[in-house]
């Protein structure tokens, strides 16, 4: 997956987005989300097939969820941004539900 910051030689070898299947669910995967109104709403018609997407771009933690739909922004463990401080994030998948955790750093 490519991000907004790529060279157009890496931008035409990745996709834009991708889904993957781990165990009784999907995740989508995409850099930039697009803006933060709808965001859950928009995510959820875009991937109607997963359960969670997690996306970066804006580099600021977010987890929502919303009738069993997540959408989840690790963060950045280098540049926080606008953000309280850097951070990664954990996924825990047991069968079809997806755990997400953010991970402060100092």
């Amino acid at each position: 997956m490519h991000g907004n910051v790529d060279s157009p030689e890496l931008r035409r070898e990745l996709p834009e987005a991708l889904t993957v299947e781990l165990e009784k669910t999907t995740l989508a995967v995409i850099h930039d989300a697009g803006p933060a109104r709808r965001r859950l709403e928009r995510l959820r018609a875009r991937f109607p097939e997963a359960g969670a997407v997690v996306f970066g771009h804006s580099h600021m933690p977010l987890h929502e969820e919303r009738a069993g739909f997540q959408i989840f922004n690790p963060g950045s463990p280098t540049e926080r941004r606008r953000a309280p401080q850097r951070s990664m994030g954990e996924a825990i998948v047991e069968g079809s539900r997806i755990e997400f955790r953010h991970l402060a750093l100092p």
